[in-house]
């Protein structure tokens, strides 16, 4: 796993991240920059040491930054995107591989995600997509949490997904969700950005496994 990432790291892949400038401060830098420090050292590139303290609009913002192997960085400030007070979520028809190392790194290397989004029918704001064995893995740009009864959960990493920075800091327990069960759960999705949103699950018919897709 370490050296398919090492290798992809010199093909000009960057690092990213998305915060949320609430007009004073970042809320969650400090797991911005562990995770960002994490993804640096599994592509075998040096450790980051970033300085955002000039960039700080008068404005709440989305800051999004990218780092890249020579230890560049980019810097994009843009208007937060508007509340949903509640996501309408279907599922996405690629399948993740459980074992692609890239869907634990937050990366330029997203195309899959990309590709699913910008064809989100005019009913959906979101797509959940499912590995080889129909467990949930990710939305497109959020993290997935539910609830059977028991209190919040999320789908465990080792499902194939991204290590959130919302999801670390509510460090709720995981545990697998099968496609099947998401129509009879609560169900909520959230970003750094955005936080946590509830969702309504569009059900459509589940397909079985078909040939996962790397996140490529």
């Amino acid at each position: 796993m370490e050296s398919a990432l090492r290798e992809g790291g010199r093909t000009g892949v960057r690092l990213i991240e998305t915060l949320l400038w609430d007009g004073t401060r970042f809320p969650r830098l400090a797991l911005h920059m562990a995770r960002l420090a994490r993804g640096a050292e599994a592509l075998g590139w040096d450790a980051p040491h970033l300085d955002l303290g000039a960039t700080s609009p008068d404005d709440p913002a989305r800051v999004r930054l990218t780092l890249g192997a020579g230890g560049d960085v980019s810097v994009e400030v843009a208007a937060l995107p508007p509340a949903k007070p509640l996501w309408r979520v279907g599922l996405a028809e690629a399948r993740l591989s459980s074992t692609d190392p890239w869907l634990t790194i937050k990366s330029t290397r997203r195309e899959v995600y990309d590709r699913a989004r910008a064809n989100l029918s005019d009913d959906l704001d979101e797509v959940i997509f499912l590995n080889e064995r129909c467990e949930v893995c990710d939305g497109t740009i959020t993290t997935v949490f539910f609830d059977r009864g028991a209190g919040l959960r999320t789908p465990p990493l080792t499902s194939g997904l991204l290590p959130g920075v919302l999801r670390a800091e509510l460090a709720c327990p995981e545990e697998v969700l099968l496609a099947a069960d998401l129509p009879h759960v609560r169900l909520w999705v959230g970003n750094a950005l955005r936080g946590l949103s509830p969702a309504t699950f569009i059900c459509p018919q589940i397909s079985p496994p078909e040939a996962s897709t790397p996140a490529t």
